[in-house]
């Protein structure tokens, strides 16, 4: 994986934990703007609009540089979506992160030809 690559994947990973962390804070902004006369969800879509346009940008970006096949690219973009999604986007991220330093490790020692 060259550094383009990686720094494409970390991107994508730094930005999905904060875009989680905002779309949870904007349900219950929503929810308490409803309940109570607390009303944060202008400030909250702004700020979640704006990770989620950079996690859109990132995904695109590491799409384009990681060669990943449409179903892996589909997962990234749904976990985007979802409440909770960024967490496990983030997660997978760093282990695939992790598992490309191991696999350049072995390609330099010549334990493997990949």
């Amino acid at each position: 994986m060259d550094i383009k690559t990686a720094s494409a994947l970390r991107r994508l990973r730094l930005v999905s934990a904060p875009e989680a962390v905002s779309f949870l804070l904007l349900l219950v902004c929503s929810v308490l703007k409803r309940t109570t006369e607390f009303n944060a969800v202008p400030v909250m879509g702004w700020v979640h609009a704006i990770l989620f346009l950079l996690y859109l940008v990132f995904w695109a970006d590491a799409w384009n540089r990681t060669k990943w096949s449409l179903k892996t690219a589909a997962l990234y973009f749904a976990l985007s979506v979802l409440p909770a999604g960024g967490f496990f986007a983030e997660r997978r991220l760093r282990r695939e992160a992790e598992n490309a330093v191991i696999a350049s490790h072995a390609r330099k020692e010549g334990i493997v030809n990949a």
